[in-house]
């Protein structure tokens, strides 16, 4: 997404692009004091959102989201201003939105959550499902894996956070102490197994990195509620309220830290 901000007031400028980056950090965002400077650069470049200031000199704000939206029909203009009124002119225009300056963070974060025009973006085929019971989604449908406990291998993974896990951890956290130690390892083998191939029948290997001995989650390959809520916690599109990853005792030790970032979110 490429997000274009506008505002004369150069501290402003500066204090809109971290509340932006905040909320979006892979968002690409061009800023300007100067608007003639910033409609040549929305020239060469399409933009999708815009946040403007209505007075601006030589071109005001309002006149550049007509010009914006000359360029770009489905552009998203996001109106600053001091007055009132300017909502209105904003309304004219078909923005997106209008904040009052200074703006506060959560202005410029729920302007986001309420594009006019979503801009299209590649989704992720896979979607994890860790507050409740686990699950596994490709395409939106559940992955259906022949053993039980393939799914349980990817639910350590994915509370790994990223991290390489060793066989011997996974065993850890399948069998904790029950049974033959060469018999898990068989079993692990045929689990492994399986995992790769439901995944490449789905054409989904990589999602899982693999080393000699150890595995993890490929973390830019997936959604995730967990991930996604570490990340935003109140922004987030998920809301952890108390239940994670129910089916696995092994889970309890992050669900503890999940209480307590959540306890210390509320104080």
């Amino acid at each position: 997404m490429t997000i274009l901000v506008v505002e004369k007031n150069e501290a402003t400028l500066k204090a809109v692009e971290e509340m932006i980056r905040a909320d979006l950090p892979d968002a690409k965002i061009l800023s300007f004091t100067d608007s003639p400077k910033a409609l040549a650069a929305a020239r060469k470049e399409r933009i999708d959102v815009a946040y403007l200031d209505a007075k601006l000199p030589n071109i005001d704000g309002l006149l550049l989201g007509r010009y914006l939206k000359e360029l770009y029909p489905m552009v998203n203009l996001i109106m600053m201003t001091k007055e009132k009124d300017v909502a209105f002119e904003a309304m004219e225009l078909r923005a997106s939105g209008c904040i009052l300056l200074p703006p506060g963070e959560e202005d410029v974060a729920g302007e986001l959550r309420e594009l006019r025009y979503p801009p299209e973006k590649e989704s992720k085929r896979v979607f994890v499902q860790t507050f409740g019971n686990f699950e596994l989604f490709a395409d939106g449908v559940p992955i259906l894996f022949k053993y039980s406990k393939t799914k349980e291998i990817v639910a350590v993974l994915i509370n790994n956070k990223g991290v390489q896990t060793t066989n011997g951890e996974i065993i850890a956290c399948l069998w904790e102490d029950d049974g033959d130690p060469k018999v898990k390892t068989s079993y692990l083998s045929n689990l492994r197994q399986d995992l790769q191939n439901t995944l490449s029948d789905l054409g989904l290997t990589d999602i899982i990195i693999k080393q000699r001995g150890s595995m993890s989650i490929a973390k830019d390959k997936v959604e995730c509620d967990l991930y996604e809520w570490l990340e935003k916690k109140k922004r987030s599109r998920y809301q952890y309220l108390g239940d994670y990853m129910n089916q696995f005792s092994w889970a309890e030790f992050v669900h503890a830290e999940l209480d307590e970032i959540s306890y210390a979110e509320e104080e």
